[in-house]
């Protein structure tokens, strides 16, 4: 330890560091013999010169340009829920969505969105503690570089393809199907999968698909591709309508979309959440005028009669909801805000 001179010594010096470098003249070298003041002031002066110029005091790291894992997890009851990202796309909105263009067009700029919209694609994985159970399968290789990330996600949240005991599906267009196969091959390999039988009968009938529009045609083929291994290996099982599947877990009807469209209600302890499929694609549109459809419905009509009455009885009910196409992790309640008009509250974050 530093007696008592060299303590004074050293104070003496600091303040005249200090009084010199305010006058920026010389410092005088230390009587001390050590080094000299100079010789400090220069290092500490050079220290800070180099933390005051920007750039310099930083590693010079390339940029990572992607997302962490996109997984959610979410506890319901006695139940653990799982929303996974399969990536996303670019959604044309004011082509797809039907409504009137003018009243579009300002909803969506006053929602800071331009015409082509960034569209989530989640699926939902629930842990009943007895079954794990996956609602919808992503896009696959069949929507391009954005989706297919369903596998990748479910792997980053700590579970693996071979796990998984069912799969529920919303309904069969190309993005909830898709990613049923990997290569050749079913991706998940122990499952069973359930589909409204109306929804089966409509898209793997060959009758349909040659009455189809061109443009349509590829509906018909992504779902013979995605849903005919799992009905050649005995693992697809239809049902019909409004029907329990497994303890907790109960199919619920929201045809219009397409012909089949289901939506699943999770229950656990007390608390609700209602998988919705595709009640809506533009959350920023949709909730407050539920009047507006997309192009993809197969019946307008319907699909704007499902809208009323999923957002009616979620406000109503206040359970809470899971989007398959609203920004990720496409959890959230529904609030009334008039007497047709609605707006949806994404959950809250929760680190735990």
């Amino acid at each position: 330890m530093a007696d008592g001179a060299e303590m004074s010594t050293w104070r003496v010096e600091v303040e005249q560091w200090f009084d010199e470098a305010k006058a920026v003249g010389p410092v005088r070298p230390s009587k001390r013999g050590g080094p000299s003041l100079t010789r400090r002031a220069f290092l500490l002066a050079g220290s800070m010169c180099v933390c005051c110029q920007p750039g310099l005091a930083s590693a010079d790291a390339p940029m990572v340009k992607r997302q962490a894992p996109g997984f959610y997890r979410l506890t319901l009851g006695d139940f653990e829920v799982t929303s996974l990202s399969d990536g996303t796309n670019m959604l044309p909105a004011r082509k797809l969505l039907q409504g009137n263009p003018t009243r579009l067009e300002e909803m969506l700029k006053y929602n800071y969105l331009g015409d082509l919209v960034e569209t989530s694609h989640n699926s939902f994985l629930v842990n009943t503690g007895a079954k794990l159970i996956l609602v919808d399968a992503g896009a696959g290789s069949l929507l391009g570089p954005g989706t297919g990330h369903l596998l990748d996600n479910l792997r980053a949240s700590g579970y693996q393809p071979e796990q998984v005991d069912e799969i529920y599906l919303t309904h069969l267009h190309a993005d909830h199907i898709g990613g049923l196969m990997a290569e050749g091959q079913r991706a998940f390999p122990n499952a069973i999968v359930r589909v409204d039988k109306r929804e089966v009968e409509f898209w793997l009938s060959d009758a349909n698909m040659r009455a189809a529009p061109e443009e349509a045609k590829r509906f018909f083929q992504a779902a013979t591709i995605s849903i005919t291994p799992y009905q050649r290996a005995g693992k697809l099982i239809v049902f019909e309508g409004n029907t329990a599947l497994v303890a907790g877990v109960r199919a619920q009807t929201a045809y219009g979309h397409t012909p089949g469209h289901t939506m699943y209600m999770v229950e656990s302890g007390g608390e609700k959440l209602l998988l919705w499929g595709d009640v809506v694609h533009v959350a920023a549109i949709q909730f407050e005028d539920p009047t507006v459809t997309i192009r993809y419905d197969v019946n307008p009509s319907e699909a704007e009669h499902v809208h009323e009455l999923a957002f009616a009885q979620a406000a109503g009910n206040g359970y809470l909801i899971g989007g398959a196409h609203i920004s990720f992790p496409g959890l959230g309640h529904v609030r009334r805000d008039g007497a047709t008009t609605y707006t949806y509250v994404p959950l809250n974050y929760s680190f735990g």
